[in-house]
């Protein structure tokens, strides 16, 4: 059985734009909306071992580009080291010397999750 990789959505996320329209389409049915075989199949005309076989390039595509720009990886560790550092500043005592430099490392914190 065909089983779903749960990185490709998160790879699809982030290098979607550089497939066709059709590869993207395709992934997108299966792991964003969840179609089976058969529906996308139904969808698209393409016969069901077309789908299948489309999908697994397609993803395989998808792993090439992390295996060689590895912008999910980055992504990744950037996340956890907000949250490492999220957990360091709780940490830090709110004095009136230091609440204006934790607010402000909040901030920027926050404003680093939004790039991401």
């Amino acid at each position: 059985m065909f089983e779903k990789n749960l990185l490709i959505p998160c790879l699809l996320d982030i290098y979607g734009e550089l497939l066709t329209e059709r590869k993207h389409e395709l992934l997108d049915y299966y792991y964003e909306e969840d179609y089976s075989l058969s529906e996308i199949s139904e969808l698209t005309g393409i016969s069901r071992q077309g789908v299948r076989d489309s999908l697994r390039k397609s993803a395989a595509e998808l792993v090439e580009y992390e295996s060689k720009l590895r912008l999910y990886e980055k992504k990744t560790a950037l996340r956890e080291l907000i949250e490492q550092t999220r957990e360091t500043l709780s940490l830090v005592t709110e004095t009136d010397e230091n609440k204006v430099l934790v607010a402000s490392v909040a901030t920027r914190l926050d404003a680093l999750e939004e790039l991401l």
